[in-house]
């Protein structure tokens, strides 16, 4: 049967119970004008989890994860992020901000500015830090993601794949406790997609919960906790990553899989939901 909505399973009786929710998404719908882009999301991820959205272009997977840090506004619902509820109009949106770190398909670097004065600025302007803490916390953060040596290039001299790390770089300086992913391999030319992926892997192994929108299905089946397949602005199923890729229960996840897995399928980069 199609849902709307995706429910935890209950652990089993004697196991450890489940960490607490980073994210709870209740009743979420967002339009714009007359089109209904999302149709009544219900979701949780939680602390240390990595939950991936796949599903067709147009389906609603960019504006859920935009309306998760009010990027984009929700017609209705209700959103909570690390314990503070963000469509509350009272709620300080730039405090919780500073804990979600969120990495997009175009890589959004000042094109002006070094790799590491990318890396530096809103630690500076927003966190306060100084400028040798700043730049001791990116450098650290570059060499992460195996970039240190070329903390004094700019943006233009660096590979597409490059500038996406240096993306994951910064929102890494930023400590944050949540980080949101869209389609971050979507512009990238095939042979660089790997290292950005890797980068991503090694987070999800070091416990960063993450929520993913993306079509590399391989990645979601090896590093995802729990797949989620949107269509037509709802969840039409959610479950183990192995499970809903491997042996998915309903037909227009079946249909879906088959075309993108297809060796055959041609694939394109996807615009933003």
């Amino acid at each position: 049967m199609t849902s709307a909505s995706a429910t935890p399973t209950a652990p089993p009786a004697g196991s450890s119970p489940a960490p607490a929710p980073i994210v709870t998404v209740s009743g979420l719908r967002k339009s714009f004008g007359e089109r209904e882009v999302l149709r009544g999301i219900d979701l949780e991820v939680r602390a240390g989890e990595v939950v991936c959205i796949v599903g067709p272009s147009g389906s609603g997977k960019s504006t859920l994860l935009r309306c998760v840090n009010l990027l984009e506004q929700p017609t209705d619902g209700r959103i909570e992020v690390l314990g503070a509820e963000v469509t509350d109009p009272d709620v300080d949106l730039d405090l919780v901000r500073t804990h979600v770190g969120m990495v997009f398909q175009q890589f959004n670097l000042f094109t002006h500015r070094t790799v590491l004065d990318n890396c530096t600025i809103a630690q500076r302007g927003v966190l306060k830090r100084s400028r040798a803490e700043a730049e001791r916390i990116a450098l650290a953060n570059l060499e992460r993601v195996g970039l240190a040596d070329r903390a004094h290039a700019m943006p233009a001299q660096l590979s597409g794949g490059q500038q996406q790390r240096v993306a994951i770089a910064r929102a890494l300086s930023m400590d944050p406790q949540l980080m949101l992913f869209d389609e971050p391999t979507s512009a990238l030319d095939p042979e660089l997609v790997g290292d950005v992926l890797g980068v991503m892997r090694d987070l999800a192994e070091g416990g960063m919960t993450m929520l993913v929108v993306t079509h590399e299905m391989a990645f979601a089946r090896e590093v995802g906790d729990r797949v989620v397949f949107m269509d037509d602005g709802v969840i039409v199923e959610s479950g183990p990553a192995d499970q809903v890729i491997s042996a998915p229960q309903e037909e227009r996840t079946r249909a879906f899989l088959q075309r993108v897995l297809d060796p055959t399928h041609q694939r394109t980069a996807t615009g933003a939901d």
